[in-house]
């Protein structure tokens, strides 16, 4: 295949519009470790090196594994995909991922001689679901999987992990302030999926917005979306938070506009619907994050 030069298709491959997706658990989980009095300023830098860096490693492996699978067709109705487009060659992608991956570990080891073993653990385990969302013998993104596994590691890990780098400690507060910032980047993949959902069925992807239709897939961003903006209220209620807490309620109207146009919306408009909920997840993780420290 002969592929194009330059840097847009580099920038393309990244998906520049998604990368808020892993800044917002490394803002929350500073904000919890200045909250706590064990903010590090070289940890979270870090972290946050490590937490770009393998989103990008893993938007490369997601536009390879996709190439070879068939996913991605001259019926796609989402952004440029630089392999199957043929502005990036699958072995330049290829290496771009790793170089990727490559930071990310180079990072990751500073990461684990703050934090230990856990932290090794960690980052081994993001940079594997990385590569295996669409490759490996069990692509998780092909069974249904891919929205766990980013709740999980763009959510979860992400923010204890910027948390635990920097405080030494997992609390509960850390992992139930993980809950929304997991629930609004898992948002970003459901918009993604419903938007791909006639190519993905075609090419036996089978995403969550395949298995449960284009209705079960507007519910579940719903549903994500109200449980982000429970948890301020949890927090209140029964971790002693003030009322400053509430403060990612002033994103409700980019919210509010966000449902409505995944629930009238299909095609390639919804690739508006994609990068305005990455937004949120960033503003929503901004607020949440002066919330805890007023």
């Amino acid at each position: 295949m002969e592929a194009r030069s330059g840097l847009r298709p580099w920038i393309l491959a990244g998906r520049p519009r998604t990368l808020f997706a892993s800044i917002s658990p490394v803002v929350v989980g500073a904000a919890l470790a200045l909250q706590a009095g064990g903010f590090r300023p070289l940890p979270a830098l870090a972290a946050l090196v490590v937490a770009v860096a393998i989103q990008i490693g893993a938007n490369f492996a997601n536009d390879l594994g996709d190439y070879h699978r068939g996913a991605d067709t001259a019926a796609r109705v989402g952004p440029t995909r630089v392999t199957s487009a043929g502005l990036l060659s699958p072995r330049q992608v290829a290496a771009g991922m790793w170089v990727a991956f490559g930071i990310a570990a180079a990072a990751g080891l500073y990461l684990v001689s703050v934090g230990g073993w856990p932290v090794l653990v960690a980052g081994v385990a993001s940079i594997a679901a990385g590569i295996a969302y669409t490759a490996g013998p069990l692509p998780l993104g092909y069974y249904g999987l891919g929205d766990l596994a980013v709740f999980i590691f763009f959510g979860l890990v992400g923010t204890v992990g910027t948390y635990y780098v920097q405080a030494l400690e997992v609390t509960p507060l850390a992992v139930v302030s993980a809950i929304p910032v997991g629930a609004l980047i898992t948002a970003i993949l459901v918009v993604n999926n419903l938007r791909d959902a006639d190519t993905d069925r075609a090419a036996g992807k089978r995403t969550l917005a395949v298995l449960l239709g284009r209705r079960g897939a507007r519910i579940e961003y719903l549903v994500l979306v109200l449980v982000a903006y429970a948890v301020p209220v949890v927090l209140i209620l029964f971790f002693g938070q003030r009322a400053w807490i509430l403060l990612p309620l002033l994103t409700l109207p980019l919210a509010f506009r966000l449902v409505r146009t995944v629930f009238t919306t299909l095609g390639p408009a919804l690739n508006r619907t994609l990068a305005g909920t990455s937004q949120l997840a960033l503003l929503y993780s901004v607020a949440f994050a002066a919330g805890l420290l007023l």
